[in-house]
């Protein structure tokens, strides 16, 4: 990517946009003996009477510590949701550009560029269930900005070749987004460990899958010191409560019981797909590197109906594209993988 410039695809208004400047951001010394009087908050300790750190700096320092990177290649976010929708403000026009998605795949990449009103065009996965690359490339033109790979994928839960994903980062002449969410299952490396060598990459995950912290709404986004400050100029202040960073702080800082739980997800996961065979009517269970499976059965929404009438709420992925007649089976509990292999059972003799 030798004619890559990263000036040439952020927008012209965000290049001179002046950021918001908080009363956070303008103090720099440190004391515990301070007395705050900048922020016209109440001064009454409750908790949280004070705003939060704008930057994140504990949060950041210790997922650093964990993915062995530079906390300035970071920007939280309230979800990662906020930080897609940060990265379609930084560099797409309205009504101008327009970005790529690989169908199936994660339905907010299209709801985002409706929101901010930008074509998307869609290059459907191959019956693989990976990139169509020369496609891409095809369809890719001037104004496309970005390019969305969910990897591993969802509602698929396969992760994407090495190769396919290389030959994109070094040919697609726009920012390259890969959401990486259920990372933390697949037995593939992070992206994160090649941040450095492509200048288009930019890299989000959660912690809401893996780190079980889905309530506390936490995104994160690694990127080149360019992207970020360009994501850091036009973010909220304050977009990370002060409840979230305390909570994320105490989970990521107790990573034995993170990887105890992943190692549960993952043998739960080779025990259900097991029991998935004894199901008659499931045709296909298809291999997975996330904490759920894919399956194609004989009528989605027969068989979505019936689960949900014995209470039981999975995911009826049929409308998507290559998923007809698609159910998608979160990993659960022993109780809770035992009570739906049970009621599947039940429904296939009945």
């Amino acid at each position: 990517m030798n004619t890559f410039n990263i000036q040439s695809l952020i927008r012209e208004n965000i290049k001179t946009l002046k950021p918001y400047s908080s009363a956070r951001d303008e103090y720099k010394a440190s004391g515990s003996d301070m007395v705050f009087l900048d922020a016209n908050e109440n001064p009454f300790e409750n908790g949280v009477n004070r705003y939060p750190d704008p930057k994140q700096k504990e949060v950041k320092s210790a997922l650093a510590a964990v993915k062995k990177c530079n906390p300035e290649n970071m920007v939280l976010g309230n979800g990662s949701d906020e930080i897609l929708d940060l990265i379609f403000r930084a560099f797409c026009e309205p009504k101008q550009d327009n970005i790529i998605t690989l169908p199936p795949t994660y339905g907010m990449y299209k709801v985002l560029a409706d929101i901010n009103n930008i074509a998307v065009k869609e290059v459907y996965l191959t019956n693989a269930f990976q990139p169509n690359v020369a496609e891409i490339l095809n369809v890719a033109d001037d104004n496309s900005k970005l390019l969305f790979l969910c990897s591993p994928n969802n509602p698929t839960g396969n992760s994407f070749s090495e190769e396919a994903v290389e030959k994109l980062l070094k040919e697609f002449n726009g920012i390259i987004v890969i959401d990486e969410a259920y990372i933390d299952f697949s037995s593939q490396k992070s992206w994160l460990n090649r941040l450095e060598e492509f200048p288009n990459l930019v890299i989000t995950q959660t912690l809401s899958k893996a780190y079980g912290m889905a309530g506390i709404r936490l995104g994160v986004c690694y990127a080149s010191l360019t992207i970020v400050d360009v994501l850091n100029r036009i973010k909220p202040p304050y977009n990370v409560n002060l409840l979230t960073q305390e909570k994320a702080l105490e989970r990521i800082e107790n990573q034995e019981r993170v990887q105890q739980e992943i190692d549960k997800i993952q043998r739960n996961k080779l025990q259900l797909a097991e029991a998935l065979k004894n199901i008659d009517f499931i045709q296909k269970i298809f291999p997975s590197d996330a904490n759920f499976i894919l399956t194609k059965v004989d009528d989605a929404n027969a068989r979505y109906n019936q689960l949900v009438d014995k209470g039981i709420v999975i995911r009826n992925r049929t409308t998507q594209p290559l998923c007809e007649n698609c159910l998608r089976f979160t990993v659960g509990t022993d109780d809770e993988n035992e009570k739906l292999i049970k009621t599947l059972l039940s429904i296939s003799k009945s």
